[in-house]
């Protein structure tokens, strides 16, 4: 029998998203949770803000050793610390590496997270949770890791540099791209990927062409977080599993990574997936999916070669391995050792997607 048929799990978790709101929206999710030693974890960078925003907390530690990819030891030494200052919840006050070392701690404390997100990485709408040890990137899922609650506030977004801003963007973007045909893909994932993809290019561009305006931001956020939803439901695909292998591989720059792999992705599979193809051109309100990213990317100035953050070329062949061994049966074009090496050997060099 034809017709209609998934299975589709909405995670549990609650959103507050109002500018300018971050202090008093935290405060009431701290007192929601009965929490009365937050530990909270902040970057160096975010120092300042995250004392700002989390200034009328019950803090019991303020953690600041954060760093990309999560190496097992910065996890270990932040666990300790949880332990130590007998923490009873996490508040995370940054980007993706901030809200991943924050799962790390949950994901052996159970402690409850309470996520203030400062770029558009998505992380803190997810229950994945990311480890990277002697360069390899190790993945799971898990309910522990999952956020109570996210606080979104756009204000937060204004001191993002333009570039940083784009990167970050570009990744929710990603997430949007790949849960059009990821392992777990349904149709609601879809329908949210596609508005996320619609938010994020009306958002993106007004970010960069003026980078204090909430208008652009509000939007950038809202695509951010339905990206995210969308890809904690669909799971990892193709782009996600190649950009995991070469930021833990190469120690990348995470959202940069996904801005030069994605058009490279896009172009790899719209061939073999029409349906997906015309969703993600409507979102883009272009002729082609890959039409759609390509103007955009242009109107953004965006990242372009892998070899710009560091990636050797020697490292093509050592990649092309591990993906094809992490790369979904799914996939819509079935990967071969000739056509994922012809697409690395593409973002390495930052040549048009083929």
């Amino acid at each position: 029998m034809n017709g209609l048929r998934f299975v589709h799990d909405t995670l549990a978790q609650r959103v507050l998203f109002a500018s300018g709101a971050a202090a008093e929206n935290l405060v009431a999710e701290i007192k929601e949770l009965g929490a009365s030693r937050v530990m909270v974890i902040a970057g160096e960078s975010e120092r300042e803000l995250a004392q700002r925003v989390a200034a009328q907390l019950p803090v019991a530690y303020w953690h600041h050793e954060v760093a990309m990819h999560v190496p097992v030891e910065v996890a270990e030494r932040a666990r300790k610390q949880a332990e130590t200052h007998q923490a009873d919840a996490l508040v995370c006050i940054g980007g993706g590496s901030t809200t991943g070392l924050a799962k790390a701690v949950a994901l052996t404390t159970g402690l409850p997270i309470v996520a203030v997100p400062t770029t558009y990485a998505g992380s803190e709408a997810t229950n994945v949770w990311g480890l990277t040890e002697q360069a390899r990137k190790t993945t799971g899922t898990d309910p522990r890791v999952l956020p109570r609650s996210i606080v979104y506030d756009a204000t937060l977004m204004l001191t993002l540099p333009v570039d940083l801003s784009v990167a970050s963007g570009l990744n929710a973007l990603a997430h949007c791209v790949d849960s059009m045909w990821a392992p777990r893909a349904d149709p609601i994932d879809r329908a949210l990927a596609g508005e996320g993809i619609r938010a994020l290019r009306i958002g993106l561009p007004l970010v960069a062409a003026e980078p204090g305006g909430l208008d652009g931001r509000e939007h950038a956020l809202y695509g951010a977080y339905l990206s995210a939803v969308a890809f904690a439901s669909a799971g990892s695909g193709l782009h996600h599993k190649i950009c995991h292998v070469l930021g833990g591989m190469f120690d990348l720059p995470h959202a940069q990574t996904h801005a030069v792999v994605l058009p490279h992705v896009l172009a790899f599979n719209v061939p073999t997936a029409p349906d997906a193809e015309r969703r993600i051109a409507a979102a883009f309100d272009a002729e082609s999916a890959t039409g759609g990213l390509a103007r955009l990317r242009a109107q953004l100035d965006a990242p372009r070669a892998l070899r710009d953050y560091g990636m050797p070329e020697s490292g093509i062949t050592r990649a092309v391995e591990a993906i094809l061994a992490a790369a979904p049966p799914s996939n819509p074009t079935p990967v071969t050792p000739d056509n994922i090496s012809g697409l690395l050997h593409a973002a390495w060099e930052g040549a048009e997607p083929r």
